[in-house]
């Protein structure tokens, strides 16, 4: 990929208050092979996040944690991806993110082992909260790819991407649940640690080998950087809280799904509730259609609908003691609707600031870790004192919230 270092008249006009910015020249497009590996690699990365919730039940069995207090596995992990947003990802716009990459993804297999060997709940509290704070590798690959990527088809490309986030997110409920009824529910993380071995030398093979030059500047400032966007950009600090919500409200679905179904009258095995996030595939495969429709300047009408869809589909999921198969209903619009604005949300704000895409992209996703990591923790809480019901109301109500939100900043980013 060719740059361009802005010259001093240019650096004139720049902002004087972030850190020397390097402009992208036109970018050469990204081929379909490199979005296919960066898609994967991101879907097991991301996965090494989600394998918990369809094995919180056994997690709690063998450490005697409360039914009502097992969120907190959920959380932890949050909380160190959201940590790693902030401290790790800024580096995509520093450093050679080759390098960064494939260091992430070491230090993450040493995590996961130890997340499979853990002797009590404190090493497994603390290994899980190292696997989430490098796995923040996915959003340097996003970044990466808004680089790559011909700015006519930069929504389409993160689209494709993030189709494999999604995915990763779904299945790894599915093969958490197949290894763990087989093998335990250690040798998940044991068999990630191998898998996310090789993904590592993969990536090391295939990113450029040549990085295009960077600003020169110190972490502290690189870090402040992150904040002043937010102060300098408001469409930015409106997609953040979007992303807070409907995270929040992913996680109000399947931080506490394991419970009521692995309990009677369901009794079903971690394997049978895995499948049920096979049904959210639906939400993936939306996501190339709606990068293309973000491209054509349809960004808003996209939120909006998936809003209200997100919303709607609380109701079928209320009524899964009726049958099972509302549940799948409700869990497709979910995921659809969610996943259409995660990538409407990224692909304006990776067009409004080209020079700072890895800063973006780690400011934005800390809401969304935020948003995961309360809607993990509530809807536990939640399902301890008022059941099923109540987490769907919970759920319902952030969709709402979500909603009016979006109502009032309507005309930010237009």
């Amino acid at each position: 990929m060719n740059v361009r270092v802005v010259n001093s008249a240019t650096a004139s006009a720049e902002r004087s208050d972030g850190p020397p910015q390097v402009m992208p020249a036109s970018p050469p497009g990204l081929s379909a092979m490199t979005a296919l590996v960066f898609a994967i690699a991101c879907g097991l990365s991301v996965a090494n996040v989600y394998f918990a919730h369809p094995l919180l039940d056994a997690m709690a069995h063998d450490f005697a944690i409360a039914p009502a207090s097992v969120g907190i596995v959920v959380t932890v992990t949050q909380i160190g991806y959201a940590l790693g947003l902030f401290f790790i990802v800024p580096l995509g716009d520093l450093f050679d993110r080759r390098k960064l990459i494939a260091g992430q993804a070491i230090l993450s297999v040493m995590a996961l082992i130890a997340v499979g060997i853990a002797p009590n709940a404190a090493m497994l509290l603390a290994s899980l909260a190292i696997v989430g704070l490098f796995a923040v590798v996915v959003q340097v690959l996003v970044a990466y790819t808004a680089d790559l990527a011909a700015p006519s088809q930069r929504g389409r490309a993160v689209g494709t991407v993030t189709s494999g986030v999604i995915l990763g997110i779904l299945l790894a409920r599915f093969v958490a649940g197949v290894v763990a009824d087989f093998a335990g529910w250690r040798w998940v993380y044991l068999a990630s640690a191998a898998l996310t071995l090789i993904m590592a030398v993969v990536l090391f093979l295939i990113l450029p080998r040549r990085e295009p030059e960077r600003p020169r500047t110190s972490y502290p400032r690189l870090l402040g950087s992150v904040v002043l966007l937010f102060v300098q950009e408001p469409l930015l600090r409106v997609r953040a809280v979007l992303a807070m919500l409907i995270f929040a409200t992913f996680n109000v679905l399947w931080a506490p799904l394991v419970l009521p179904l692995s309990a009677a009258p369901f009794s079903l095995s971690h394997t049978e509730i895995g499948l049920f996030g096979l049904a959210g595939v639906a939400g993936a495969l939306g996501a190339r259609w709606t990068g293309g429709l973000v491209d054509r300047g349809r960004g808003q009408l996209v939120t909006g609908l998936s809003l209200l869809l997100m919303t709607a589909a609380w109701l079928p999921i209320a009524f899964m003691g009726l049958s099972l198969w509302l549940l799948v209903a409700g869990i497709v619009m979910l995921d659809l609707a969610i996943q259409a604005v995660h990538v409407t949300n990224q692909s304006l704000i990776f067009a409004r600031r080209p020079d700072a895409r890895s800063r973006l992209v780690g400011g934005y996703m800390i809401f969304y870790s935020l948003g995961s990591a309360l809607g993990s923790i509530a809807s536990t809480m939640v399902y301890g004192a008022m059941g099923w019901s109540g987490v769907c109301m919970l759920g319902a109500g952030i969709g709402l919230l979500a909603l009016l939100f979006w109502a009032l900043t309507l005309r930010v980013g237009r």
